[in-house]
């Protein structure tokens, strides 16, 4: 009876063992499917990169079909546009996440907001885009630097909101009834207890959300559109990284794909920065 119930447990243990080597191999096998890709999609965008990266692709503006020129009012527009989009966006973003954890937990409003903003959180970037054309471009007939910032700032919003309530539930209710038991306010409470403990998650969710509309191409075709030329007005068409590299590397001239490959380069390591800096701040105990 020993012998067989011996022999029953090692053919049980012989089969999980080799469920785990298949289980193993297959998540090994998913992973360096997923590296080779990426590791050629690097390594093209640094070689190709570097060919069209000069000194001129930061100084000077995109230029006409087979000219010198460089990519200094894509570059400003980029930054401008995600820069604003950002500074309106966050705050909306994160007192909607106070919002929810804090004052209306388990509310129907509390809920409905949740749903809409799952929506817009997997809603494409184009739909966005179009909203915003039709909203805002077609009404006052004009593409704008404005209707970009508009359109970047809505791509914000949802995964703000996202990761300020999800940190924010993170925090233990023991910090909160200390607090209210030496008599703080809630205010005070949700600013200096609670937002603080979160903080590092939060900014994080912040810059997935920048490097997220940094390459955002669809949302500014419809919106900023684009401009050959160095403009700081955001009531006009405005250039942009992500459009200028669409435009040119569908081209047929060979400046304008060199450049559009350092392009691609430029804002690669941008997005690469945020996310290694993303998850530093995730690591880093508060």
């Amino acid at each position: 009876m020993n012998a067989v119930l011996e022999k029953t447990r090692k053919a049980k243990y012989a089969r999980r063992k080799f469920t785990n080597y298949v289980g193993t191999g297959m998540s090994m096998a998913a992973m360096s499917f997923g590296l080779f890709w990426l590791t050629w999609i690097l390594l093209e965008t640094i070689i190709l990169g570097f060919q069209g990266l000069t000194f001129a692709t930061f100084t000077q503006m995109t230029p006409p079909p087979n000219e010198e020129g460089g990519l200094a009012n894509a570059i400003y527009g980029s930054v401008l546009m995600v820069t604003l989009a950002t500074v309106v966006a966050t705050p909306i973003g994160v007192m909607a996440g106070i919002y929810l954890v804090e004052y209306d937990n388990k509310g129907w409003l509390g809920a409905v907001t949740r749903f809409v903003n799952d929506i817009l959180l997997s809603a494409p970037s184009i739909v966005i885009g179009l909203f915003v054309y039709a909203v805002v471009v077609s009404k006052f007939k004009s593409f704008s630097g404005y209707a970009g910032v508009m359109a970047l700032a809505l791509l914000v919003i949802p995964v703000v909101v996202r990761a300020t309530e999800n940190m924010l539930q993170l925090v233990p209710a023991g910090l909160r009834e200390a607090a209210y038991a030496l008599g703080a306010p809630k205010w005070k409470v949700i600013l200096s207890i609670t937002l603080k403990a979160a903080r590092a998650g939060v900014i994080t969710g912040i810059l997935l959300a920048v490097a997220r509309i940094a390459g955002e191409t669809a949302p500014l075709l419809f919106t900023a559109l684009s401009n050959q030329f160095w403009t700081s007005s955001l009531s006009e068409p405005m250039a942009s990284l992500p459009v200028t590299i669409f435009k040119f590397a569908m081209s047929p001239y060979e400046n304008w794909q060199k450049l559009a490959w350092a392009g691609v380069f430029i804002i690669t390591l941008a997005v690469l920065g945020l996310n290694i800096l993303a998850r530093v701040l995730t690591r880093t105990k508060v």
